[in-house]
């Protein structure tokens, strides 16, 4: 089986059609879904100084991985409702922050591109 979106799409159908759960899938539902993941994948690093790899135990660890897992699962089950392809946006969105993000202003900084640029240190 190819490694993909589409596959990964295909698998969660499948899941959630065995379940009867679809019904309960809408975008809205999804997108909610996903926040409430991202917050605890968040909540794994909340009190670490600086969250690195190194700073996690083996159980922080596996448990960023599952949360990071439950964030796509159910960003694909949105976009799959949506019928948007995170492939081809996902490489529209790239081309449009390096527009954004143009290298000779903004490397090594964290400027926001609509706030004037920081004198350098």
């Amino acid at each position: 089986m190819q490694d993909s979106f589409g596959t990964l799409q295909q698998a969660l159908r499948a899941f959630a059609a065995e379940r009867d759960w679809a019904q309960f899938h809408t975008p809205k539902n999804l997108a909610a879904a996903l926040t409430v993941e991202a917050a605890e994948l968040l909540e794994i690093f909340q009190w670490l100084p600086s969250g690195e790899k190194d700073t996690l135990s083996p159980a922080q660890y596996q448990a960023a991985g599952h949360e990071m897992a439950d964030v796509l699962c159910y960003l694909l089950m949105a976009a799959d409702r949506l019928e948007i392809d995170l492939f081809a946006v996902t490489q529209e969105k790239i081309g449009l922050n390096a527009l954004k993000y143009p290298v000779a202003r903004f490397a090594g900084k964290s400027d926001k591109y609509d706030q004037p640029a920081q004198p350098d240190s």
